[in-house]
């Protein structure tokens, strides 16, 4: 997100999170103020091989409800930020997938991550609009809940809902580029549609 009256209108649609990057190189870079929001949307900071500090400065000007790492984030790197932060804060650490993916990558992090985030590995570290192939998450062997992510538009509602029905521990869809007018400014009309599609409502 990354316009106010464009925030307000998304969080009408009720989201359980929305997204501010912070990196300096994305077109859809935050250097706005969020206006206020319902409580059940939690606010998520998306970093892109950060410094500690630069973390912490974000969650305590924006209170940030979630962080989201984008970039080459070690282990250690995480477990010192665990430390730093309040325990409810959630970290979701990004993964970049294509045709294939070795997830015994992941191993080392499942004790210093809430969440994994598979999206598209392209040429931007995210919103290329392009979906990876998901019949590659069906070696996934963790049980720590993940975000599908990866040019989720419309068009693929069908595959999202069969890919719901397997035994995959999804916990939340990521949907961004498919979805926007300019980077950064959120279609509402398209995001009602994909909502009613998806749920049938």
């Amino acid at each position: 997100m990354k316009y106010q009256e464009n925030i307000q209108e998304v969080a009408s649609l009720q989201p359980d999170y929305l997204g501010f990057i912070f990196y300096d190189k994305s077109k859809r870079n935050f250097d706005n103020v969020i206006p206020e929001l319902p409580t059940s949307i939690k606010k998520t900071g998306v970093f892109v091989n950060p410094t500690l500090d630069e973390i912490m400065d974000k969650i305590e000007k924006f209170n940030l409800q979630a962080i989201q790492l984008h970039g080459d984030e070690t282990v250690t790197f995480i477990s010192d930020l665990r430390e730093k932060i309040n325990s409810k804060i959630e970290i979701i650490k990004v993964f970049g997938v294509k045709d294939q993916f070795d997830f015994e990558i992941l191993r080392p992090y499942e004790e210093v991550v809430d969440y994994f985030l598979f999206d598209t590995k392209g040429k931007e570290r995210g919103g290329n609009g392009v979906t990876f192939d998901w019949a590659v998450l069906k070696n996934y062997n963790s049980k720590k809940p993940f975000f599908l992510s990866g040019g989720i538009g419309l068009e693929q509602v069908q595959e999202i809902q069969e890919i719901i029905k397997s035994d995959l521990p999804i916990y939340a869809l990521d949907v961004n580029s498919k979805f926007e007018i300019e980077a950064g400014l959120k279609s509402v009309k398209k995001l009602i549609q994909f909502k009613e599609k998806l749920y049938g409502k």
